[in-house]
């Protein structure tokens, strides 16, 4: 059992560790990308979309601005720079009895943000897969 998911997922972000997501993500995960309509269900395609932007976001400028949690859920606002675009999101987290991730759901802001996230993940996807 993960005591902290949240703690969890901090360090997982801070070492860039996806082989961590293995413990963390539930099997029935369920992930929601900025940019694909579908959600994308399971714990193999959700993990590859986290691995990719553990390096499309996490760039040295990615940091998180406020942390609002409540039960087994958290909302994480981000902001991060790529190519000289802002870029302000958020992460919504919930978690199960057993502290692994049962749901992640990314929104970005603004269009530009989109397009480059859009681009870039596409990119590191290809690469991971």
């Amino acid at each position: 059992m993960i005591e902290n998911t949240l703690a969890t997922w901090h360090k997982i972000l801070e070492e860039k560790d996806a082989a961590g997501l293995d413990s963390l993500l539930a099997d029935n995960v369920v992930f929601h990308s900025p940019v694909v309509h579908t959600p994308q269900a399971g714990k193999e395609i959700t993990k590859l979309y986290l691995s990719a932007a553990l390096y499309v976001f996490n760039n040295g400028h990615f940091k998180y601005l406020r942390e609002i949690t409540s039960g087994r859920d958290a909302v994480l606002e981000f902001c991060t720079e790529i190519d000289g675009i802002y870029i302000n999101g958020v992460d919504m987290i919930t978690w199960g009895e057993d502290g692994r991730i049962t749901e992640f759901k990314v929104m970005i802001r603004p269009l530009k943000a989109i397009q480059i996230i859009h681009k870039m993940m596409g990119e590191m996807l290809e690469k991971l897969k």
